[in-house]
């Protein structure tokens, strides 16, 4: 079986916010039928006092199961990120029925296995591909003001961005047909780093900082960083926070010793 040239080290973090409740669910996954491959995900929650909970706990969940069922034989990752969206998002769909409100939840899910990294995104949760204090690579968030953006009508997606900047057409549980993005890379190399981030937490930074503070810190002082100034900048008015971060180190060396050598007399 290959093996990783890598370390992962990974962390977690949430906070409630100044709401509330907490409606983000955030995961680190490992599971015994594939070993060597870490699965993180962040989903953020919407539809009522407990609709979005009900939700994001929904996707974390499902992710759980069909990673800890699934086995190197059965699929291939990106269809195991497809599967887990699909599934997620219909069993939402369901729940719906018997709701007052539209429970819908967005999602970022990243593997990290040997030398690879595949990611998928539905809704506005993000992730960040860094290296070297720059990012290389970030989701695009399926809103409305994106969409008008990436069509051209920057009149347009301006005045979404000021007014419905939190409009989503794309998200696990929504009536439209889900949207899921899934991409991919081979390309891995030391002091790569990956952020997954709702919105209550990017919201407060531009691309350069997230980058910059990824190179510096290891994961776990990375994720007490990003929160600390994320509560400072909301100033009181801050959504519920929840983030992974996940960094790629240098395998440890193996210890020597030096062993006198014994002459029998």
């Amino acid at each position: 079986m290959a093996t990783s040239q890598f370390k992962v080290s990974a962390a977690i973090a949430e906070h409630l916010g100044d709401r509330s409740e907490q409606q983000d669910r955030v995961a680190l996954l490992t599971s015994p039928r594939n070993p060597g491959t870490l699965l993180a995900i962040v989903a953020d929650g919407m539809g009522g006092r407990t609709g979005g909970r009900m939700a994001s706990d929904q996707v974390v969940s499902t992710a759980a199961a069909l990673f800890g069922e699934m086995s190197e034989r059965d699929t291939t990752l990106p269809d195991l990120l497809r599967q887990i969206g699909s599934e997620a998002h219909t069993v939402i769909r369901l729940s719906a029925l018997s709701s007052e409100k539209e429970p819908h939840s967005t999602m970022a899910a990243l593997f990290v296995k040997r030398d690879i990294a595949i990611w998928a995104h539905a809704g506005d949760t993000r992730l960040y591909w860094c290296r070297g204090g720059r990012v290389l690579r970030r989701t695009v968030d399926h809103t409305v003001a994106s969409q008008l953006q990436a069509e051209g009508r920057h009149e347009e997606a301006e005045v979404a961005a000021h007014h419905y900047k939190n409009v989503l057409y794309s998200a696990l549980g929504i009536r439209n047909q889900l949207k899921l993005d899934v991409d991919e890379t081979h390309d891995l190399r030391v002091g790569d780093a990956f952020l997954l981030a709702s919105d209550g937490l990017w919201a407060y930074f531009e691309d350069d900082e997230v980058a910059s503070l990824l190179d510096r810190l290891t994961p776990t002082p990375a994720c007490q960083q990003l929160v600390k100034l994320a509560r400072e900048r909301a100033e009181g008015r801050g959504d519920n926070l929840s983030l992974v971060v996940v960094k790629l180190e240098s395998p440890a060396e193996p210890q020597k010793f030096d062993v006198p050598e014994l002459r029998s007399p």
